[in-house]
């Protein structure tokens, strides 16, 4: 039998499965009260970055695989894995700025909302990390990150200017567009294939906006059909500093009650006040207005306000089953409608009082820059399910397959932030990306030091189901 290793060897911890606080160090930091089973052979708290170094060449010694775990926000607990070691990097949340070059660096578990964006509130920058406040900017800018006006400003990870990257070997290495130029495209939409462990990123800010204000509709959901079929014809003509979200979700009203509505909100990043204002006129000529439960027309708003209602929103440890698709479709009559209908259900029938979908508009599509992640539409869905109760499980499990088996028809691939591939495997890179990223990992983890995608069926990976040879399109 191989001896346990030196637990003393390391500035944080090294926790075994014999440990009063094995199970702590596995799952205490995962999101989702749904924890994983799987069990690593150890998990490594580390304190630092020789930490993660030191990890990685014990790893290599005893023949493990190494995952990682910065903030513990995917769904499905990607970082908890069937034997070799869990590195848990959540100490590493340091945070500088440089106000010369306006590039912030920072630690991979540094909460984007929670920590980076008040950080960079106080220096009058801006920098556009995930919507739900205590997201870890590691896995999230990984994955491609899909943050704040993404459809204006881009993806988060093309914000990304370098990184710095503990290699299979354990190694510290710069990424950047001029040495090592391979880890830098990987670390921009890989995600949990990742050939190495990223401890630093490096990322390009913008001044803050001078305005945030925020339009949002009431609709009843049976209005549903016909605010979206007016959406998809109006959201590629909405000036691009507005996001554009619609939400099914649990609506507190002003008489006191709370009922599920359709909320299609527009949250307008102005220079100026006139400014924010303008750019949101055009949620006012939704045909059906007068139908609104409610209307909120271009509020003052701030930043800490959507932070806490994304608080609100996704409540930490409970339980949490979610997908998504990229919809994608003819830009005609008949093509929205079957994109507003392939969409319906996972709005109108959630079986969870607080489960909530999000429709976002990634309109007009743009050209994306030379990075592994490169899988887009014009817009993007998820619906998930916000429970409690275990026993819940097997009928909100079914709710999730059949709504996204129902959009298919209109499903161009999925996004790796809220995917679970043990459960249903789609497209989500290009498949020249994913041929790229092969490469890149033959060639920088040609030993498998690194854990690949948690996946249901390894071999099938980056494919629509529906669309393998043999099978037939539906």
């Amino acid at each position: 039998m191989t001896p346990d290793p030196d637990t003393t060897a390391f500035d944080g911890r090294l926790v075994l499965p014999s440990d009063a606080e094995w199970d702590e160090a596995r799952v205490g930091r995962i999101f989702n009260g749904r924890r994983p089973d799987r069990q690593p052979e150890a998990v490594l708290i580390a304190a630092g970055i020789a930490d993660v170094q030191a990890g990685v060449r014990l790893a290599a010694q005893r023949g493990w695989t190494v995952a990682v775990r910065s903030g513990g926000h995917a769904w499905a607990g990607w970082s908890v894995r069937d034997g070799g070691l869990l590195i848990d990097v959540g100490a590493l949340r340091e945070i500088s700025f440089d106000a010369e070059t306006g590039i912030v660096t920072a630690g991979p578990a540094t909460k984007g909302g929670d920590e980076l964006s008040p950080y960079l509130e106080e220096r009058g920058r801006f920098f556009n990390g995930g919507h739900c406040p205590s997201v870890g900017i590691g896995g999230f800018l990984l994955q491609g990150g899909q943050g704040w006006n993404q459809r204006g400003w881009g993806w988060a990870a093309e914000s990304v200017v370098a990184v710095d990257v503990v290699t299979a070997d354990g190694e510290l290495v710069r990424a950047d567009g001029t040495q090592n130029t391979d880890l830098y495209w990987a670390a921009r939409g890989a995600g949990p294939t990742f050939p190495g462990v990223v401890v630093r990123f490096h990322l390009a800010t913008r001044p803050i906006f001078g305005w945030l204000a925020h339009t949002v509709h009431g609709y009843e959901l049976e209005d549903f059909t016909a605010v979206m079929t007016w959406l998809y014809a109006a959201h590629h003509d909405i000036p691009d500093n507005v996001e554009i979200v619609c939400v099914s979700s649990p609506t507190p009203l002003p008489d006191g009650t709370e009922r599920r509505l359709f909320l299609v909100t527009g949250l307008a990043f102005g220079d100026d006040e006139a400014h924010a204002r303008a750019s949101l006129a055009a949620f006012n000529a939704c045909p059906v207005i007068d139908r609104a439960v409610f209307v909120q027309d271009a509020a003052e708003s701030s930043l800490a306000e959507h932070r806490a209602q994304q608080e609100l929103q996704n409540p930490e440890h409970w339980q949490y089953i979610c997908d998504n698709a990229w919809i994608d479709g003819e830009n005609t009559a008949d093509g929205v409608a079957t994109m507003v209908e392939g969409i319906r259900p996972l709005f109108t029938t959630n079986p969870t009082e607080r489960g909530f979908a999000i429709w976002m508009s990634n309109a007009p599509r743009r050209a994306l820059p030379d990075m592994a992640f490169s899988l887009h539409s014009d817009a993007y869905v998820a619906a998930y399910t916000v429970y409690e109760n275990p026993a819940d499980f097997a009928r909100n499990r079914s709710w999730v397959d059949e709504v996204f088996a129902h959009a298919e028809p209109v499903t161009a691939g999925q996004y790796l932030g809220d995917s679970d591939m043990t459960n249903r495997q789609l497209k989500f890179m290009a498949p020249e990306n994913w041929a790229r990223l092969q490469r890149v990992i033959a060639d920088r983890d040609p030993d498998g030091r690194f854990h690949r995608y948690l996946a249901a069926d390894p071999e099938r990976l980056n494919e629509n189901h529906w669309e393998r040879s043999g099978t037939p399109v539906r």
